[in-house]
């Protein structure tokens, strides 16, 4: 099934089509995650704006994958933005809800003990709000990149300068070894990229590891039995 010979003949293939994956995955997250924060933002100062971007971030993201690629071929032809358009779309629902949601974990008391220290709207939001905001947004960033990376894999029906990883599955449907090649690569992308994501939630939140060991040593539970009660 596997043919170890073509894989060793393809090695600066596959590497050349896992940087082209990250940069697009990338190139999504970093722009998606701009205008989320926005909305979001938007949708915490002023609230009844929340159920209309949240809709649509979700209207957009039923839409299926390959229909919405192939519906910006005729606009704007083959090009990198015909890639990334739809990435970045796909995100916003991920990274909205869990921004948003990361505002609202900041206690009522904490903003208040701030205005009355005299900060400013956008002092409170630099010092007060974004790292209190941090755990969740970070974790709807961890969601985003995996499924960002499974999505780059569909653009390869938009022809061999495309798909990273997703090349190889849509370039010879019949040859097992190169699908399996594009198939294991995304996935061991969006494994890596998770993995690395949660060693930066865990960097930027390091008294979430320390609520852990206090309710272990407190109460005796185990580790997953006192990170579940923090």
């Amino acid at each position: 099934m596997i043919d170890w010979g073509w894989i060793a003949d393809h090695v600066p293939a596959i590497l050349g089509r896992a940087v082209q994956h990250l940069e697009f995955a990338a190139i999504a997250l970093v722009v998606g995650f701009a205008i989320s924060f926005g909305l979001a933002l938007l949708s915490v100062r002023y609230r009844p704006a929340y159920p209309v971007v949240a809709g649509l971030a979700g209207i957009l993201f039923t839409i299926p994958s390959l229909a919405l690629y192939s519906s910006f071929v005729p606009v704007i032809g083959l090009s990198l933005l015909t890639v990334e358009i739809p990435l970045v779309l796909y995100t916003l629902v991920i990274y909205v809800r869990n921004i948003v949601a990361g505002f609202d974990s900041v206690p009522a008391e904490v903003l208040e003990a701030a205005d009355g220290m005299g900060y400013t709207r956008m002092q409170r939001l630099r010092a007060v709000e974004l790292p209190l905001a941090v755990p969740l947004m970070v974790a709807g960033l961890r969601v985003a990149s995996v499924s960002t990376i499974g999505l780059v894999t569909i653009s390869g029906i938009l022809g061999s300068s495309f798909g990273g990883f997703g090349f190889f599955i849509f370039e010879r449907p019949n040859f097992a070894t190169e699908i399996l090649v594009g198939a294991v690569g995304s996935i061991a992308l969006a494994l890596l990229a998770d993995a690395l994501f949660g060693v930066l939630q865990r960097r930027l939140t390091p008294w979430s590891r320390l609520n852990v060991e206090l309710e272990m040593a407190k109460t005796g539970r185990s580790a997953a039995q006192a990170t579940a009660a923090v």
